[in-house]
C-alpha cells in the first residue's frame, strides 16, 4: 500500500495505516517532522517543473533513492508526504505505483490517481525523470499529462494506492 498525504495530515495518516516506512519530500529549507517507530527518508528539493537557478529540482538521484527506499518496504504500507499534497507526494505515490504495477497500466494508475485526489497536480518532472529510469518510453508522462491539472485547493486528501 502506498500512502501519500499533506504534512498537516500526516500523524492522522500515520495512525490510520501504520506504515513501516515514510518518506519526506520537503523544500531544502524546512524542518523535516520528527517521527518514531518507522523507517525514515528525507528528500529535500524544490516543488518545481523544471532546474531554475538557485532552487534544488528532483533528479534521477532523488527518484533512485526513493526507489531503493520503497524496496526496503517490501510491499508494506508505505507513506509518502509533502507541504501540501498536491505536487511532490502524489508524483510519488504514481511513480511508485507504476514501478511496482509494471509496464502498460500507467494510464489506469493516472485515473486511480485523480479518482483519489481531483486537487493532485503531480510533480512533472519527478513523473518523467522516473519515466525514463522505468524505461516506459513516455507513457508515464502521457497518462499523467491526460489528467491535467488538479482542481485549485490549498492542499490535498490523504490518498491511497495499492
Amino acid at each position: 500500500m502506498i500512502i501519500a498525504c499533506p504534512a498537516s495530515r500526516l500523524a492522522e495518516a500515520i495512525e490510520r495505516y501504520r506504515p513501516t516506512h515514510v518518506a519526506s519530500l520537503i523544500s531544502p529549507d524546512a524542518e523535516a517532522p520528527r517521527i518514531a517507530g518507522v523507517e525514515r527518508l528525507v528528500l529535500c528539493f524544490n516543488d518545481i517543473a523544471e532546474p531554475r537557478e538557485g532552487l534544488i529540482a528532483a533528479d534521477t538521484a532523488i527518484i533512485e533513492r526513493l526507489f531503493a527506499f520503497a524496496d526496503a518496504a517490501d510491499e508494506g504500507p508505505l507513506l509518502v508526504h509533502c507541504f501540501a499534497g498536491v505536487s511532490r507526494s502524489p508524483a510519488a505515490a504514481y511513480l511508485l505505483a507504476c514501478r511496482r504495477a509494471g509496464a502498460g497500466e500507467e494510464a489506469r494508475l493516472a485515473q486511480t490517481l485523480r479518482a483519489a485526489s481531483p486537487e493532485a497536480t503531480p510533480n512533472p518532472l519527478m513523473v518523467a525523470l522516473a519515466d525514463e529510469l522505468l524505461e516506459r518510453g513516455g507513457a508515464m508522462t502521457a497518462a499523467i499529462a491526460g489528467i491535467g491539472r488538479g482542481r485549485e485547493a490549498f492542499e490535498g486528501p490523504v490518498l491511497v494506492m495499492s
